[in-house]
């Protein structure tokens, strides 16, 4: 089974389920899903979250939750612009910037006044596609500071943290750009507390679990639904009468994919331990030369002969 025949059994499992939740179709996207304020819930309730000052996350719906989240407990957001286009990529929200940014009081609702901030957007207004691109302030690859948390948007994803995209590969070239720059930890976390949930796929109740970075290293995590994690009880790719870790031919992870340290679901929280390597940049053999003339950054960071 290839990254597209798996995209396409999520893609339809989310249509047919009705689980799926604007913007529709979910075909071709990062699919919005039912429970995503309850998967941002969890990943809120781990160590990792509490320890990140910076975030870098995916612009899509179902992590509109975690972007906003973040800012409310006064967390710097860093989002990349679409396609990375813009020789200033990236889009920074600061939360000092916002009417309602870092209060964390008013348990994810706005209220609507902007306190001392005069005109200033709300976290509402900065946090939707539209609102990044209106609100965020551009900026340089090189003037991204050190990430703590990564948040991807994932079409599937595995328990020992493989991730497949929605196939444009854009989430694994921000990593890579922001690797190349040492913004982001080329070693992945390590495996730190026996307690929690682990890739067998046991639910926990919340707050059970707790993962445990280690310090100075940055965590890459997903929220998703069940649907999307293919060896999960769930799994859009398994039939309900099978086990899930049985006889599922998923494909392997490409060099150039960024692994999973965490899978947040609405039901559960799972520390992957994940053997696979993270890429230690850019893949500069698998870009061609329309890529570099595309993107601004790329063409600026690659080596000579390229």
């Amino acid at each position: 089974m290839d990254k597209q025949a798996v995209r396409e059994a999520v893609w339809d499992a989310f249509e047919a389920s009705g689980e799926a939740r604007f913007p529709f179709p979910p075909h071709g996207r990062i699919p919005n899903f039912a429970g995503a304020d309850a998967a941002c819930e969890r990943l809120t309730d781990t160590d990792a979250w509490a320890a990140a000052d910076t975030l870098k996350c995916n612009p899509d719906a179902p992590q509109l939750p975690v972007r906003r989240a973040a800012l409310r407990e006064g967390k710097t957001i860093y989002v990349a612009q679409p396609r990375l286009r813009d020789p200033d990529p990236f889009l920074r929200i600061d939360p000092a910037d916002l009417a309602d940014g870092g209060d964390a009081g008013d348990g994810g609702v706005d209220s609507g006044d902007n306190g001392d901030n005069g005109d200033a957007p709300t976290v509402a207004d900065a946090t939707t596609v539209s609102g990044i691109s209106t609100h965020g302030t551009p900026v340089a690859p090189e003037a991204v500071p050190r990430v703590d948390l990564v948040v991807a948007g994932s079409v599937g994803v595995t328990t020992d943290g493989a991730r497949i995209g929605k196939g444009e590969g854009y989430s694994d070239l921000e990593w890579g750009v922001l690797s190349e720059l040492g913004a982001v930890d080329r070693e992945a976390q390590s495996a730190s507390s026996s307690e929690g949930q682990s890739p067998s796929g046991n639910r926990a109740s919340p707050g059970d679990s707790r993962a445990k970075p280690v310090d100075d290293e940055t965590t890459v995590a997903t929220t998703v639904h069940e649907l999307s994690v293919l060896d999960g009880p769930e799994s859009a790719v398994v039939a309900a009468d099978r086990d899930p870790r049985s006889a599922v031919d998923l494909p392997d992870p490409d060099p150039h994919d960024v692994p999973l340290d965490l899978v947040v679901t609405p039901e559960r929280t799972i520390e992957t331990e994940t053997p696979y390597p993270r890429p230690a940049g850019i893949d500069w053999d698998a870009l061609d030369d329309s890529k570099l003339e595309e993107i601004p950054v790329l063409a600026a960071l690659a080596p000579e002969g390229r």
